[in-house]
């Protein structure tokens, strides 16, 4: 049996920008990318602990460094600047495998979205 389980969060970064003239996605800094064990094109689930508002887009590499956590698109409009979200991804794996499995959850300074 396979079931989905977490496999990667970024728990607590700032929103630093919202474009809604862009196709949908999330653009993360690279550096929280490789922290959170995340890839370019990896579905993401977000929830914004601002509004309550969670959906899910796929994930653009930022650049590396900048602290870059944008919602593009019409994910744009689930968010504001400075809001609080959590970024979520899943794998799928046999049951026995899931057991032992450990993620990867990364707690940046969300003032800066850089890892401490």
């Amino acid at each position: 049996m396979m079931i989905e389980v977490l496999k990667s969060k970024l728990h607590c970064v700032r929103v630093t920008e919202a474009n809604l003239n862009y196709m949908g996605s999330i653009t993360i800094d690279e550096d929280l990318m490789d922290a959170a064990n995340m890839i370019a094109g990896e579905k993401v689930y977000i929830v914004d602990n601002n509004n309550g508002e969670r959906f899910e887009t796929y994930i653009i590499k930022g650049e590396r460094g900048s602290g870059c956590i944008c919602l593009n698109g019409a994910a744009a409009r689930k968010v504001q600047v400075g809001d609080i979200v959590i970024i979520m991804s899943y794998a799928m794996m046999d049951f026995e495998e899931a057991k032992s499995f450990k993620p990867t959850v990364v707690f940046p300074d969300s003032a800066m979205n850089k890892i401490v």
